[in-house]
């Protein structure tokens, strides 16, 4: 096992390879959700999630901002170098905000629209491991 992608052996190239596949996918993802929740009028967004027509607009403008700074975290922090664990932190913020989505669709008798969080949980804890554990990235050099 490496401390670096600079340094991963051939072996890890697959490995190094998927999770900056799955770092550029959870970025899309997350991003693209809170840019939608943080700017589409909410009559036009409740025609696309119900949900957001029945809770308050601070609430679907915050859930937007925190899917779009999990989308940032999850990729930036990496691909800059700059304080790179914050991959990691971000990776663990994406997994436990598609808990508490699952819990709160589920509440709701919304089940069949949790396979997206399922699988986005699961990219989540994947980024979150690979990182922290088999192929850190190391910080920027000063």
């Amino acid at each position: 096992m490496s401390t670096a992608s600079a340094t991963a052996t051939p072996q890890e190239r697959p490995l190094r390879v998927s999770l900056w596949a799955t770092q550029a996918i959870l970025f899309c993802v997350f991003a693209s959700a809170g840019l939608v929740k943080l700017f589409t009028p909410i009559p036009q967004l409740a025609a696309m999630m119900p949900w957001t027509g029945q809770h308050s607009e601070a609430f679907v403008r915050a859930i937007g901002l925190i899917d779009l700074a999990g989308g940032i975290g999850v990729l930036m922090p990496a691909l800059t170098r700059i304080v790179p664990r914050l991959t990691v932190l971000a990776a663990l913020g994406c997994s436990v905000l598609q808990v508490l989505a699952i819990v709160f669709h589920v509440s709701r008798g919304e089940a069949e629209f949790t396979p997206l969080n399922f699988l986005l949980l699961a990219l989540s804890v994947f980024v979150a491991w690979g990182r922290s554990r088999k192929i850190p990235i190391p910080p920027r050099r000063s």
